[in-house]
């Protein structure tokens, strides 16, 4: 049954880049000339991807070779793939994307900063370095010391330089000590897919250099996918709160996460 779904996905992954290989016109990247066949030739792909001709034959055969990301993420390139189809690349040959998502530049869909906004409920989206992106108006009297303030300087909206840094987290949170572990193996879950990334590197230095307690949950080297589950709070004027919480991702966007909690005693409930 496995190198049934194996071969089955080699052949997909063939069929896939020579369709995309037909569909694109002679002039991308190479010199226009006279042809019967659509599309760019193998070798010319191969040429613009940096690959040999044959190694790239061998793919569009549906032959089990070896295929680096690095590999790939160049034919993705020479093929000209938008997200999707650059992720339905990497899916197929079961490999990890090095550029798996847009920059924290990128600017977000006006309707999903609406959407965020008529959120009745505390509800925020986080970019790639966890950085606060938008949020609901009950999402920022929920979190004081972190959606309520006023910007002064670059990284202030970070959900983890908040539950750190901010003294204000640890009378906020219940339970800080295993909701802050629980956010740093998250976040380690999240970083191993930008292994690359400088400025992910830069935020964990610092958390390191400023908080012990980061330093040492860190070093446990803890994983967990970020889930649902009850959310608890002690708030300064509206006194125990408690939430479930939901997270989304955005379509298009996949480094970008939307996060809800809604109401634990309004009867909704998320598994």
């Amino acid at each position: 049954m496995i190198e049934a779904q194996a071969l089955a996905r080699q052949r997909e992954l063939g069929d896939f880049i020579r369709a995309q290989r037909e569909r694109l016109a002679p002039e991308a990247g190479m010199v226009a000339v006279r042809r019967r066949t659509p599309g760019l030739r193998r070798e010319e792909v191969a040429q613009l991807a940096g690959v040999s001709t044959t190694w790239y034959t061998w793919i569009e055969q549906g032959r089990d070779v070896s295929v680096s990301p690095h590999a790939l993420a160049r034919l993705a390139r020479t093929l000209r793939l938008d997200r999707a189809q650059r992720t339905y690349l990497f899916e197929l040959a079961g490999k990890r994307d090095p550029d798996p998502g847009g920059s924290d530049d990128d600017a977000l869909p006006a309707a999903a900063l609406a959407c965020v906004a008529s959120i009745a409920t505390p509800a925020y989206i986080l970019d790639r370095h966890w950085e606060a992106r938008a949020w609901s108006a009950a999402a920022e009297r929920l979190f004081t010391g972190w959606l309520d303030r006023p910007i002064k300087g670059d990284g202030e909206r970070n959900l983890l330089r908040f539950i750190f840094l901010e003294l204000g987290a640890r009378s906020l949170i219940c339970d800080w000590e295993n909701r802050a572990r629980r956010v740093v193996a998250e976040f380690r879950a999240h970083c191993a897919a930008h292994l690359e990334d400088r400025a992910l590197r830069r935020l964990i230095d610092e958390l390191g250099r400023d908080s012990a307690e980061f330093a040492r949950m860190w070093e446990q080297h803890g994983v967990l996918g970020r889930e649902g589950g009850e959310r608890t709070f002690n708030h300064p004027k509206d006194g125990f709160l408690r939430y479930e919480q939901v997270t989304f991702e955005l379509a298009g966007h996949p480094d970008v996460k939307l996060t809800v909690l809604i109401d634990a005693n309004a009867g909704v409930r998320f598994a």
